[in-house]
């Protein structure tokens, strides 16, 4: 019943919200959702404590839902250790943006609209992560993707928000697809989509191949790629990542909700989900782990650039997701868990101190039109410090003291390592690199935001003010998770204690985490040392002589343009796919559909039709012998027609 509630209590708030909201007006839309989420959050903490902590993992069924021939399924509510964090996270951030938003929008014409988005999502991500079945899995995925859309575009008077939100939509169909062709491969193999039958039996298809188009696959490997392509576009991974930055068109509760703690961890709740699948398909595990590290590495070297705050953000998070993914490529399904779970609470800090900052400034959200902000606003500046130092994983190597993050992307680096694998070395390194560039963007932003002599305009630096309480305190339970999230949970995720924590909700042939705990001293100091260097790069350039951004900008400026420009993923998609598709979709309109298809059809009979009435009214001159003439050739062919058809 509690598992039940945390999921549709959500879904009851945005009915109420959605349909009842003119009744509710503003005020109460709010006190409704917020208060449904933050019950949920509350019930999420005891459903933690009871299955993760206290190994009491359970499956509800509700009803059957489908019933045809041999396939048979049920809606019912898988609760083990990996939905049970997903619980927490998903409720305790969504509560925090709700709370958050009754201050952030609260000049906003459609309040209760937009509390409805928020819970509706909610709904639709805890559906995602409790789903017994792939199928019932794939409705939460498909229902994020659409409250997404909703939330990205909310401000629909804006065609920036209108075109970032069919961006979103349109790259997540990419993937969408792969997604559900990996479900019929999973149904065609296994003869179910549901959990209990999948992944307890994965080891009984490890050799099964199969013939596509002639060629021979390994039938477990195609389904995870499949399954992962899925997971690439949820997760912003590289390739399917350019909605992501877009997608800050929307409020900006609205991205650290989805962009920044939840909907973009869905591909690596799927991975972990299905890891006993992937263990079978090793070359399927290898891609994750290159596509991860990869990922780490772009979206560091694009956020170096970036001046929107935002922005900036927006690509750290894309670059977390994966640290995450090449975790669980080397089969460290624990660290990637784990970094998800830190990960929320510090992202989630930054983005709303963002919007914190944005607040203060009147909506500008370019770094570049900020500086001095410390004075101004010095609670949001301490919180972004926390938000910052948790992010670039800051903390004393050997003693083990340090912020969330410090603990949860070490270990996965230093799982990495431990792998000994050409990927896994891949990605360690591509993870180093970007540890340093994290660091130096992380403190560039702050900075630049808070440091300097002003470049605001006067009257806007003069009024800037602290955010109200309502959007200040939830602030602090996020900054308390990024302060002691990783040291409070370490042991829980991938200490000693893990094995009767995840109690079977993960599944791995051989345990790296135990090799990560034994890798040398330097792997496991090497992450500071970047990090150290990083922050002093950032405080040199922005505070110390401010001069030398600009002359690095033209001594390198092909590099500097090509992160500017996100490695110009945008251009080449709109030269390869956009432009053609316009192309062909304008031809077909005006060659097919409007020269041929309506010029020869309906327009065409149309036409032809009026000319032979407008030629046939040119008789109808009024005179009478005119018409007597015409009575005389009718006559005549009469009479000739008869001659000729008698004489025949």
């Amino acid at each position: 019943m509690i598992d039940a509630l945390i999921v549709f209590l959500p879904l009851i708030g945005a009915i109420l919200a959605g349909l009842f909201g003119r009744m509710l007006g503003d005020r109460g839309a709010q006190v409704v959702t917020c208060g449904l989420l933050t019950l949920a959050a509350l019930l999420s903490v005891v459903v933690f404590v009871d299955v993760a902590l206290g190994g009491n993992a359970r499956t509800t069924e509700l009803f059957t839902w489908i019933d045809s021939g041999r396939f048979e399924l049920s809606w019912a509510l898988r609760v083990d250790t990996l939905t049970a964090i997903m619980f927490c996270v998903v409720t305790i951030v969504s509560a925090i943006v709700h709370v958050y938003s009754v201050g952030y929008m609260s000049e906003d014409k459609s309040i209760p609209r937009f509390m409805a988005y928020l819970s509706l999502f909610t709904f639709f991500m805890l559906m995602l992560v409790s789903a017994d079945n792939l199928v019932q899995m794939f409705f939460g995925w498909e229902g994020v993707g659409l409250a997404s859309y909703l939330l990205i575009g909310f401000w629909y008077d804006r065609p920036s928000a209108n075109a970032a939100a069919i961006k979103a939509f349109l790259v997540n169909r990419v993937g969408d697809i792969a997604f559900a062709l990996g479900i019929a491969g999973i149904f065609l193999l296994f003869g179910s989509v549901e959990f209990g039958q999948i992944l307890g039996r994965a080891a009984e298809y490890q050799d099964v191949v199969i013939d596509l188009f002639g060629m021979e696959l390994h039938a477990l490997t195609a389904i995870c790629l499949l399954l992962f392509i899925g997971a690439m576009g949820k997760s912003a991974q590289l390739g399917l990542h350019t909605w992501l930055p877009d997608a800050m068109e929307g409020p900006t509760p609205v991205s650290a909700l989805i962009h920044a703690a939840t909907m973009v961890t869905a591909g690596v709740f799927l991975v972990c989900r299905m890891s006993p699948v992937f263990e079978f398909a090793p070359d399927a595990l290898t891609v994750v782990t290159i596509v991860g590290g990869a990922t780490a590495f772009f979206a560091a070297t694009v956020g170096l650039t970036q001046t929107d705050i935002k922005r900036v953000i927006a690509y750290s998070t894309c670059s977390q997701l994966g640290y995450m993914f090449f975790a669980a490529g080397v089969s460290a399904y624990g660290a990637a868990m784990f970094h998800l779970m830190t990960h929320a609470f510090f992202k989630a800090l930054l983005f709303l101190g963002a919007g914190a900052v944005i607040h203060a400034m009147h909506h500008e959200q370019d770094m570049f039109k900020m500086g001095g902000l410390y004075k101004k606003i010095p609670v949001t500046y301490s919180l972004m410090w926390v938000g910052s130092l948790a992010l670039v994983g800051f903390g004393i190597p050997g003693l083990g003291i340090g912020f969330a993050g410090f603990y949860s992307k070490d270990i996965v680096l230093e799982a990495a390592y431990a792998a000994q694998t050409g990927a896994g070395s891949f990605a360690f390194w591509l993870g180093i690199a970007a540890a340093l560039m994290t660091a130096f963007y992380s403190f560039r932003l702050l900075f630049l935001t808070f440091h300097g002599q002003t470049r605001a305009d006067a009257h806007t630096f003069d009024h800037a003010h602290e955010a109200p309480r309502v959007m200040i305190w939830p602030l602090y339970i996020l900054a308390a998770g990024a302060l002691g999230a990783g040291v409070l949970f370490y042991g829980f995720f991938v200490g000693d204690g893990r094995d009767a924590f995840w109690n079977g909700a993960i599944f791995a042939l051989h345990d790296i985490i135990e090799d990560a705990h034994h890798v040398p001293f330097w792997v496991k100091a090497l992450p500071m040392v970047v990090t150290v260097i990083g922050i002093a790069l950032a405080w040199l350039m922005y505070v110390r002589k401010p001069e030398l951004p600009g002359l690095v900008a033209q001594r390198f400026r092909p590099l500097y343009l090509f992160s500017l420009r996100k490695w110009y993923f945008d251009e080449l998609y709109n030269a390869v796919f956009v432009r053609p598709a316009w192309y062909l979709g304008e031809g077909l309109w005006k060659a097919g559909d409007g020269a041929l298809i309506d010029g020869v059809g309906p327009n065409g009979v149309a036409a032809l039709t009026r000319d032979l009435a407008r030629r046939a009214s040119r008789l109808q001159s009024g005179y009478v012998y005119h018409y007597a003439f015409a009575m005389l050739i009718g006559v005549v062919a009469l009479i000739t027609w008869y001659i000729v058809t008698t004489a025949g």
